[in-house]
């Protein structure tokens, strides 16, 4: 009997190929019927609008809730009608007893691009990466994409190489990112994309908790190590030399590592977790929820993750960073000329930790708690990387329900009339 075997990538490959045929057949007979439909009725056929979604947010992991609950919240505030659609089975979203706001599940990875890519929909609105670039292809039926960062920091550093080239909008954090996305169109000849200061949803959202919770109730300093995940991290790095030296201070531990860790470092964190059991003075985060850590914690450890963004600009306390190690190679940050925002900012709110200092930790811990210098430092950075705080779900869905206005006002002028569902939501 005869097997054949083919490895995930060479599958993944192939799956991609055959869902670009099957998506351009598609648009093939779509054409061609309506191609015919229009010589049946005398050249009087409009576009392909009576069956079009206004307003879709993709999400392809339900980790992203927090960054579209606010603005789902929003549409149902405003009784306007909002698809979103999760790839997650499990995705928050879907328990949410909206009148308005549609909550669907769509499948899971090439199930999920295989409805996107046929999609009718006039705006979408994702977090995801790499539209037109890998399975998402862009829907021909679909007027305009559009990425919303869900983290404060520089965008170049936390996506693969040509990430968002092929959005037609892309909605930012702070003012300095314009600069980034401009010279990495300019590099590769793309037509400039729109580019709104909107703030973060997720960062709002995280800031109005910490608002209405009560203070942090925890005796002696509490210190949170938040590292990475991958070969530059600081477990993979320092591992037992690291934890070691935090036990020596005398102060509570709380290690969340990277989720990721736990799938691509196994045996690592199986190792640590055994050698340092949960305990009184030892905490490992699993939860899916980092508020409360966050919260607890008097100073944060951590290398490149952009949890470091949540931690100092939301809770105002100091970080100690360890030293830049990020290989750019793959990523966005590569065509880039200068330094990133996200490198040069963090001396300003935080104190580099170096492998000399590790057998002294406590001195650095002590000394960066009392800094005012650093409590400057957060101030800049969070008016230069945090815009509009507090507002960014109503914004972003003033700008939504705009640019579906103007689509649709196009398409009345080029078609003679909007389809029924734009106009009705293009009147709201």
């Amino acid at each position: 009997m005869l097997s054949a075997y083919i490895d995930p990538g060479t599958g993944s490959m192939l799956f991609t190929i055959l869902l670009g045929a099957i998506t351009t057949l598609y648009f093939f007979a779509q054409k061609f019927f309506f191609k015919l439909k229009f010589r049946l009725s005398g050249g009087k056929v409009e576009k392909m609008n009576s069956n079009k979604l206004p307003f879709v947010i993709f999400s392809d992991g339900k980790q992203y809730w927090n960054v579209f609950e606010p603005i789902c919240d929003e549409f149902e505030r405003r009784k306007i009608g909002l698809n979103y659609w999760t790839a997650s089975p499990d995705d928050p979203g879907l328990e949410k007893k909206y009148e308005y706001v549609k909550c669907e599940f769509i499948g899971e990875g090439n199930h999920a691009f295989s409805k996107l890519n046929m999609m009718n929909a006039c705006i979408v609105l994702a977090t995801t990466p790499g539209l037109d670039v890998l399975q998402w292809k862009r829907s021909r039926n679909v007027d305009w994409y559009v990425h919303t960062l869900h983290a404060a920091g520089t965008s170049a550093a936390g996506y693969r190489m040509f990430s968002l080239d092929y959005y037609d909008a892309v909605l930012l954090t702070g003012a300095f990112q314009i600069d980034e996305i401009r010279e990495l169109e300019h590099k590769r000849g793309l037509p400039e994309k729109e580019l709104k200061v909107l703030g973060c949803t997720y960062m709002d959202r995280l800031w109005n908790r910490l608002k209405d919770a009560p203070s942090a109730a925890h005796e002696g300093t509490t210190v949170l190590l938040a590292p990475s995940w991958g070969a530059s991290g600081i477990l993979n790095r320092f591992g037992s030399r690291m934890i070691d030296s935090l036990l020596e201070t005398g102060y509570n531990i709380i290690i969340r590592p990277h989720p990721q860790s736990f799938r691509s470092e196994k045996e690592l964190m199986e190792e640590l977790m055994k050698k340092y059991p949960d305990g009184e003075r030892v905490h490992w985060d699993r939860s899916s929820d980092n508020f409360e850590s966050l919260h607890t914690a008097d100073i944060m450890i951590s290398d490149f993750s952009s949890v470091i963004f949540d931690y100092t600009l939301i809770f105002n306390k100091p970080i100690l960073y360890t030293e830049n190690t990020f290989v750019k190679d793959p990523y966005d940050a590569a065509w880039l000329d200068d330094d990133m925002w996200k490198f040069k900012i963090l001396p300003e709110i935080g104190v580099p930790l170096r492998e000399d200092d590790i057998p002294h930790l406590k001195e650095v811990i002590d000394s960066a708690i009392a800094s005012d210098t650093l409590s400057a430092g957060r101030d800049k950075a969070r008016s230069e990387a945090w815009a509009h705080i507090g507002e960014s779900a109503v914004l972003t869905a003033d700008y939504m329900i705009q640019k579906q206005k103007e689509l649709a006002e196009k398409a009345g002028v080029e078609t003679g009339k909007q389809p029924q569902k734009a106009k009705l939501a293009a009147e709201v």
